[in-house]
């Protein structure tokens, strides 16, 4: 059933609340600091529901609510406002990868390091033959979720294993330019956590991957444009 204009605006501010905290978010978190025009036991009658249709879900040892994959992927669906990439920001990239456009595999070396260091998260990128380049691994232990051992064994592991990023980026179809996969889409209940944000580009007729892994909880209304860029960008070098 699809959710009500006010049950959207409780699912916005909860969302956003949470990407900038971390924490389970509650009813009267919500009525403090977003104006959402409606009183503290509205707000908890409408969180149930939601809980109820799957868009957030209680975690154990919390009172709050944390947004389910099925509710951060209907937030940036509808609901996510983007901001465009600075031009300061863009000029930097350009500058930092120009000096590489001659080697393809330095380019996408480079451009792996970059989007992993303005982005805070880990980086990957992925060639037609297989190749595969990381960067910013130590940026996942920034995360609080990935203070869990068990996830972050996990999800490192997985950077010995080129064809799980391959079938998991082959899942999606279409003409977006920028794709998120969460939670489910990982194949494996361990991963639920995690999120990968990615781009495809053509260079000579072959198609790349470049995106970041990280949690779910992201700020994707900056990391979305700038991805998106990340691609325009080495594609438009790489042909060149």
């Amino acid at each position: 059933m699809a959710p009500t204009s006010r049950q959207i605006a409780i699912l916005k501010a909860l969302v956003e609340e949470y990407i900038e905290t971390a924490e389970p978010v509650s009813s009267d978190s919500l009525d403090k600091k977003y104006n959402l025009g409606v009183s503290p036991a509205t707000i908890r009658n409408e969180m149930a529901t939601l809980t109820k249709e799957g868009f957030i879900k209680k975690p154990h040892v919390s009172a709050g609510r944390v947004p389910t994959s099925m509710g951060l992927k209907f937030y940036i669906q509808n609901l996510l406002e983007t901001k465009p990439v600075p031009v300061t920001q863009e000029v930097t990239v350009k500058e930092r990868v120009w000096d590489h456009r001659q080697e393809l595999n330095k380019l996408i070396q480079e451009a792996t390091s970059e989007l992993a260091r303005l982005t805070g998260s880990m980086a990957i990128a992925l060639s037609p033959n297989q190749e595969f380049n990381w960067s910013g691994v130590a940026n996942i232990l920034d995360f609080p979720e990935f203070w869990d051992i068990d996830l972050a064994h996990a999800l490192l592991s997985l950077l010995d294993d080129p064809s799980f990023w391959q079938k998991l980026t082959d899942q999606v179809h279409g003409e977006a330019r920028v794709s998120v996969l969460l939670g489910d889409d990982f194949g494996n209940e361990i991963l639920e956590p995690c999120g990968l944000i990615f781009t495809r580009f053509n260079i000579n007729s072959k198609e790349y991957v470049l995106g970041i892994v990280g949690p779910g909880r992201c700020p994707y209304q900056k990391v979305i444009p700038l991805i998106d860029y990340f691609g325009r960008l080495i594609s438009e070098i790489g042909q060149g």
